[in-house]
């Protein structure tokens, strides 16, 4: 097991930022935070399979705010993300739930394409989902070439896929897309 304080590596030049999106250390109740968005690489880490737990934290802005893990890649344009959309988690549009939770595996097979020739299968509501703009823990289980996302310490997994690449091992990183989204408490168990 192996605990990264993403603040204290952000500080320490360890992780691989997009410069544009500003990467900072968030002030505040959580000491090892950081915002950001884009897709930030942890370096040196190469990351086969394993336990991840993580706390995030997005927004309740629809359409703008996504956020999670990525691995196995090999660059920002290929590879594996299980990522959350949190402004789904509680919409007024109870069908919109189905779609909080998501895996895709870029550039093949984005969520677009799995959403059409696979509904429901790469996509999920969440078990007892949290408040949109709240604090959340992630517990990812990658073995075997699957992948099964708990959240808030559930025993029932909120989405269980079998994963879509053809790599077994690649970058590690988190990622934010559309607002910055805020990120601490990174642990990984090979």
């Amino acid at each position: 097991m192996k605990h990264f304080n993403l603040a204290q590596m952000l500080k320490d030049d360890q992780l691989i930022t997009v410069p544009a999106y500003e990467t900072q250390v968030l002030p505040g109740e959580k000491k090892e935070a950081i915002t950001t968005k884009g897709i930030v690489w942890l370096k040196g880490i190469d990351f086969k399979e394993g336990t991840v737990d993580i706390d995030l934290r997005g927004k309740d802005a629809f359409l703008n705010s996504f956020l999670g893990i990525a691995f196995y890649g090999t660059d920002t344009s290929t590879c594996d993300i299980i990522y959350f959309r949190p402004f789904n988690f509680h919409h007024v549009d109870s069908s919109r739930w189905k779609w909080s939770l998501a895996y895709m595996h870029i550039p093949d097979h984005n969520y677009a394409k799995l959403r059409k020739e696979h509904p429901g299968v790469y996509e999920s509501a969440i078990v007892n989902a949290p408040q949109a703009d709240a604090w959340f823990h992630a517990t990812i289980v990658i073995r075997n070439r699957h992948a099964s996302v708990f959240v808030n310490h559930s025993d029932k997994p909120s989405l269980e896929v079998a994963l879509l690449n053809n790599r077994s091992d690649g970058l590690f990183g988190i990622y934010s897309y559309g607002l910055t989204n805020d990120f601490a408490n990174l642990i990984i168990t090979p």
